[in-house]
């Protein structure tokens, strides 16, 4: 008999500007013939919807002048029955792995576009690509726009934070509901060795040195002299410390934290996501005087307690910021290092931004 193999990417509920959603509980289970059914309870939902990868135009994009433009959401319905529990049988599908997502009483909000795009960095010595969301009317508009660059993690890319973040859907539902205000995001490739996503660029070679992987240090200062200048002089924004927001997760937190302390005039808005210090030195503690000088708008910090990468580091960082009378935020929550984590952190992060 076949087996259908299912892969959980996300619970994409579309609460997504929402902080507190109501608690929601799902299961999938494999039935005789290939079909699959899915459950989940949400006894105060209103209309529910599944989507998948298996389902004939799932994810489909077209470009018009240039912009990639999403088409419709392909969903099935799920049906409620007296105790809140929604469920839909499906199939038969074709074995394979898949992702899936829940719709939970979506509205129709306007959209904005996605990027790809590629600039220049002579730091790094080669041409990047990273993605840029500009919000919906973006282009008809001649209103300036702040700016928030959003950082990804170790084996993740320039793409990761809207693949499997879905950083573009969650500002488009928070800024539709006034929840955030309008906002470019900036998600560029955090490796400094690379040039875009597997497959998306030319091949690369003898790029290795010190702070080019990994480590941090290259990165960041492509970040501040090539990327941002890039920005400032092809989009319309608002060019200057007030408008400018930096968070990351996990890597990108940390180079959202070394960022900010060796440049601490540059951003009033940070944020570090699942990332902190392990070994706070003196250099490091200096820094943060002066930036605490600079008078930051926002220091966020959020880390899952179940985190078994990031949580002695961000509860150094934590206990620094009170040592040194740092104001800031932080945010402890249940979870893992996993994108259910960031997902919700970008969406209560997002927004406190430009206020």
């Amino acid at each position: 008999m076949k087996t259908v193999f299912f892969s959980i990417f996300m619970a994409l509920i579309s609460f997504l500007a929402i902080s507190q959603p109501p608690p929601t509980k799902s299961s999938m289970e494999v039935l005789e013939g290939n079909k699959v059914k899915f459950t989940l309870s949400a006894p105060e939902a209103r209309d529910v919807r599944v989507t998948g990868e298996w389902m004939q135009g799932y994810g489909s994009i077209s470009f018009e002048n240039g912009v990639m433009k999403r088409g419709p959401i392909v969903s099935e319905q799920l049906v409620k029955d007296e105790t809140g529990l929604w469920t839909v049988t499906l199939g038969p599908i074709k074995p394979n792995s898949y992702g899936y997502s829940y719709i939970i009483d979506v509205k129709d909000v306007p959209h904005g576009s996605l990027n790809r795009v590629w600039y220049n960095s002579p730091t790094l010595g080669m041409n990047r690509r990273m993605l840029v969301y500009t919000p919906a009317g973006y282009e008809k508009s001649t209103e300036k726009y702040p700016v928030l660059y959003l950082l990804h993690g170790g084996s993740i890319d320039e793409e990761g934070w809207t693949t499997m973040g879905k950083a573009h859907l969650i500002l488009d539902n928070l800024i539709a509901q006034g929840k955030a205000k309008p906002m470019i995001i900036v998600m560029p490739n955090g490796y400094a060795n690379q040039n875009a996503a597997p497959g998306e660029g030319p091949a690369l070679k003898n790029v290795e040195a010190p702070g080019m992987a990994f480590s941090y240090g290259a990165f960041e200062k492509s970040l501040v002299n090539d990327l941002i200048p890039f920005i400032e002089s092809v989009y319309r924004v608002n060019s200057n410390k007030e408008n400018r927001a930096i968070t990351g997760l996990s890597m990108g937190g940390m180079h959202s934290f070394n960022t900010t302390l060796n440049n601490p005039d540059l951003f009033s808005y940070i944020g570090v996501f699942s990332a902190g210090v392990r070994n706070p030195t003196p250099e490091i503690e200096k820094q943060l005087e002066t930036l605490k000088a600079s008078k930051p708008k926002l220091y966020w910090v959020g880390c899952g307690v179940t985190d078994p990468l990031a949580y002695t580091g961000t509860k150094t960082l934590v206990e620094l910021l009170k040592k040194h009378n740092f104001d800031y935020v932080y945010r402890e929550s249940e979870g893992a290092h996993t994108w259910f984590t960031w997902r919700v952190y970008l969406s209560e992060f997002a927004p406190l931004l430009f206020k």
